[in-house]
């Protein structure tokens, strides 16, 4: 794709008004523009329908029909349509076939607000070469080549990608997903996957929407996610500064609120002075001392001081003076020879 055409601005308020005007009735020009929000917020049925005195029923079908007539008239008269229709395949061809309004949106207008957005899916539905998939509980607004696939086939492609999330049973790549599916194009596939509402994205991965390492809601999720990325502990101050950089939906969190949460939940562990690691790398919760006894519990017998501190360092981040002073300072230790201890008999 040529990058001029992912740079093109149209002026979809001009081209808009142009179209209404092709429209003789103000009456419908009315119903279409409220219908679609394209001056102000969207308006339901019934309240078209109370504001011009008519039921709600006869407003859908007069939406219905102005649609229609303007569709079968774009390839030949409608203003501007062309032009239209051919900017919005180019760009779906960039992006895989299927995308988004509000991503076409971006790519068309220059601010892509909501007003541009009902203002992109207007002409969407007027383009001959374009399939609609309208927002409900399962999908985005979004807009497909007609080319390529039918609107039917859209959602059946989007529901066999869900089945091959849900087979795979953990978050993954969109290269696996395409290759379970059967597909040999990876990209048309994570568009089909972008426009569902029940499949999230995060950092590479790809997963149910449910799932909090590809869809993080609360902020114990998120931490858990940055710590697993990191891949080494953090304080939390850095866990902190490392959410307000993130791709998360809402970051806007304070270095306390972090803090405190990484205190209550199991699934994080102090080993240092305001540093963190996830217990699932291996690290257990307690005290310097409590890991002192429990390499001396492994051992079995005394140890050297300097064999104890290397192995409490490989789960704690401390000075080496503390794991001394816990060592000499505890009742629960004892030393048997010079430089070397052992768990005390009460132990």
């Amino acid at each position: 794709m040529e990058e001029a055409a992912a740079k093109q601005e149209l002026d979809v308020e001009k081209v808009v008004q142009d179209i209404l005007g092709t429209i003789e009735r103000e009456r419908e020009r009315e119903i279409v523009a409220r219908r679609f929000g394209l001056f102000d917020r969207r308006e339901t049925l019934e309240q078209i329908g109370e504001l011009l005195g008519i039921t709600r029923e006869r407003v859908r079908q007069l939406e219905k029909a102005i649609i229609t007539k303007l569709r079968a008239s774009a390839s030949r008269d409608l203003p501007h349509i062309k032009e239209i229709d051919q900017a919005l395949s180019a760009h779906l061809k960039d992006m895989g076939n299927v995308a988004r309004i509000s991503d076409i949106s971006a790519r068309l207008t220059r601010e892509s607000n909501k007003l541009d957005q009902a203002r992109v899916a207007f002409l969407a539905h007027l383009s001959p070469s374009i399939v609609i998939i309208e927002d409900n509980d399962h999908f985005f607004h979004s807009i497909g080549l007609a080319s390529e696939h039918t609107e039917k086939a859209i959602r059946d492609m989007v529901s066999k990608i869900t089945e091959a999330i849900k087979g795979i049973g953990e978050p993954t790549t969109i290269n696996e997903i395409t290759g379970k599916i059967g597909s040999d194009n990876p990209k048309h596939v994570e568009a089909l996957a972008g426009i569902s509402k029940g499949i999230a994205s995060l950092n590479g991965r790809w997963g149910l929407v449910k799932w909090p390492m590809v869809n993080p809601k609360n902020i114990r999720d998120k931490i858990y996610v940055i710590l697993h990325d990191n891949k080494k502990p953090m304080h939390f101050s850095e866990i902190a500064e490392a959410i307000k950089k993130s791709d998360f939906k809402r970051k806007n969190v304070t270095t306390q609120a972090i803090h405190n949460e990484l205190i209550k939940d199991k699934r994080f562990v102090l080993i240092g002075r305001g540093i963190y690691a996830l217990k699932e790398w291996g690290y257990k919760r307690g005290t310097v001392s409590d890991v002192i006894a429990e390499v001396l519990r492994k051992e079995n017998g005394p140890l050297h001081r300097d064999e104890i501190v290397r192995r409490v360092l490989k789960s704690r981040q401390v000075k080496e003076t503390t794991i001394l002073l816990n060592l000499q300072g505890k009742k629960q230790f004892k030393r048997v020879a010079k430089a070397t201890y052992a768990l005390a008999e009460s132990e």
